[in-house]
């Protein structure tokens, strides 16, 4: 009843309606935000339509209304039912992990430490490796961490600090970016390389060789840069953080790596990992001394987000397939690097691994076009609404114009394309 057909059914020609106004949503935030202002007495809706990350959790409400209108309450459960929502689950408990004073402290270290040995003056150092070294480390402890920590520390020490609004909007474009090709250096930690990774036994050592060292040198590319192109703002701040709090016990420190580590590695078993969440909110309730306020609003409006986006992307096999099926290797490459942009890069490359008898060549155009796009749009890869998030309060109006993300984004989006199509 759900699946891809020749002949959309009415309910699938009604979901795709509804992606297609989700997304033009996205691009009206701003609006809605400038509405609240100018009408107090109803700044609460506008306020809720006015979040981004709100925006597909209420069109996949619409969608399972109108599925119970149209074909019952029965089939309208089931297709829910059949809805994968791990990956969801999983980015709201790496996000708050991610997000406690430990792990971000740890991170800021390490951070720190590389940027002594960076020959940058003021905050360019700092800069430069925060959009490098942790997109990078994103392969290991999973895109959502990457971006979480990254976004975290950016807020703390570059957007706290007044900038301009044409380095807020850069820093965001190559960041998303960054983060997108950043994890495939290996097969776990990118969201759509592993919907593909195990069906075409792509191991982390095929990532390494055919994506990992090109992904590795564009976000060296992209870090640098756009470090030196703001460099004069850039060198005004501060070389180093001034730390007004006492060092954590390494134990606890300790404590918070095991529990990051253990969420990452069962991230395929819902029932493991939430319940080593469980287990962290009580070990943070025991000793709140230790703990600054953890992101549980951020990470569940996150969640939400991704869970709309799961709803609504399963009515859109059907006009996606079809689409990728009609693409030679190179034009595959292009068409996901633009149709990522309005929709999951994860997805599209999904469907790629329904679609039997590929070549090698469109295997890797697929995937490589999936994350090249994945930093254009707040959609268009499963980690970006966590930073979004994180840093949409430092924009005017807690709002960010997707028009201007998405022009910040293409420079660093093209030094992608060229690494994955020349190198």
């Amino acid at each position: 009843m759900f699946t891809a057909m020749n002949e959309p059914t009415p309910i699938q020609i009604v979901g795709a309606s509804l992606f297609a106004l989700a997304v033009l949503h996205t691009f009206s935030t701003k609006f809605f935000e400038r509405l609240a202002h100018r009408q107090p007495q109803h700044a609460g809706i506008w306020h809720l339509l006015g979040e981004v990350e709100v925006v597909f959790g209420f069109w996949a409400m619409v969608l399972m209304v109108a599925m119970a209108v149209m074909l019952g309450a029965g089939p309208a459960a089931e297709y829910l039912d059949t809805r994968n929502f791990t990956e969801p689950m999983f980015v709201f408990a790496i996000m708050v992990v991610a997000g406690s004073r430990a792990v971000l402290h740890m991170a800021g270290v390490a951070v720190e430490t590389i940027a002594r040995y960076v020959p940058l003056s003021g905050g360019m150092g700092f800069y430069f490796v925060a959009l490098c070294f942790v997109p990078l480390l994103g392969s290991f402890i999973t895109e959502p961490a990457a971006m979480t920590l990254a976004a975290l520390m950016l807020r703390e020490r570059i957007y706290g600090a007044r900038i301009s609004t044409k380095l807020k909007y850069a820093t965001l474009g190559v960041l998303f970016v960054n983060v997108s090709i950043g994890g495939t250096l290996t097969s776990f930690a990118a969201p759509p390389v592993l919907m593909v990774a195990a069906k075409w036994q792509w191991d982390s050592w095929y990532m390494l060789g055919h994506f990992g060292w090109k992904a590795a040198l564009a976000v060296a590319v992209n870090a640098m840069a756009t470090t030196l192109i703001f460099g004069r703002e850039l060198s005004r701040l501060p070389r180093n953080a001034q730390s007004r709090r006492e060092p954590l016990p390494i134990g606890v420190s300790v404590i918070h790596l095991v529990f990051l580590a253990g969420i990452v590695a069962f991230a395929h078993h819902p029932a493991a990992f939430l319940g080593l969440f469980l287990f962290f909110m009580g070990f943070a309730s025991a000793y709140p001394q230790f703990q600054d306020r953890l992101i549980l609003r951020e990470g569940l409006l996150v969640a939400f987000f991704l869970a709309g986006l799961v709803v609504l992307g399963g009515q859109q096999q059907w006009w996606l397939e079809p689409v990728l099926r009609g693409m030679d290797a190179t034009t595959v490459y292009f068409g996901a690097t633009a149709l990522t942009a309005v929709t999951d890069n994860a997805a599209l490359t999904y469907l790629g691994s329904l679609v039997e008898g590929l070549s090698d060549e469109f295997k890797y155009a697929l995937v490589a076009g999936a994350v090249t796009g994945g930093g254009l749009t707040v959609i268009a890869n499963a980690p970006n609404p966590a930073g979004f998030a994180i840093l949409r309060g430092h924009f005017e109006d807690e709002a960010i114009h997707p028009l201007g993300l998405f022009v910040a984004a293409l420079p660093a989006t093209a030094v992608a394309v060229l690494a994955f199509q020349v190198l």
